[in-house]
């Protein structure tokens, strides 16, 4: 199973192109799917976590108003990327504008997937949520961690 983790700041450049950390590169494979993430940030999944998130997604009940909001922010941002042959990838223009994507980002492994944060709102979102974080964890105590 892919297992994604660590921290590593990168920056864009004016053409929307970035080079994703070789561990990260290396099990995403050439080809991958970027999408609108939750809290402005991007969401990065390999091709084969992708497809088993897509078929969770395709038992949600169409008669319920949240699952269809969901899968249509979902999968409408969702964009097929490849990597060049210098190591970049390009994130569209509609991603990057959600994101508030500028020149320096955060890239994070997060357990299955990768995500990708404008480095600003990255250090904001630690701020904030950093003083929780015991807090967070106490609620979490039934995962035994």
């Amino acid at each position: 199973m892919i297992m994604f983790f660590g921290e590593y700041q990168h920056t864009m450049d004016p053409k929307g192109r970035v080079i994703l950390p070789s561990k990260f590169r290396e099990e995403l494979g050439d080809s991958f799917i970027i999408t609108k993430g939750l809290d402005e940030c991007l969401f990065v999944y390999s091709k084969s976590e992708w497809e088993r998130i897509e078929q969770k997604l395709r038992e949600l009940p169409l008669n319920r108003k949240d699952a269809r909001a969901f899968m249509r922010f979902f999968f409408a941002g969702a964009s097929q990327c490849e990597v060049d042959k210098q190591g970049r990838v390009l994130i569209p223009q509609n991603l990057r504008e959600y994101a508030s994507l500028k020149k320096d980002l955060m890239i994070i492994g997060v357990s299955t997937r990768v995500e990708i944060w404008s480095l600003e709102k990255w250090q904001k979102y630690i701020n904030d949520t950093g003083a929780l974080f015991e807090e967070i964890a106490e609620n979490l105590d039934d995962l035994e961690i």
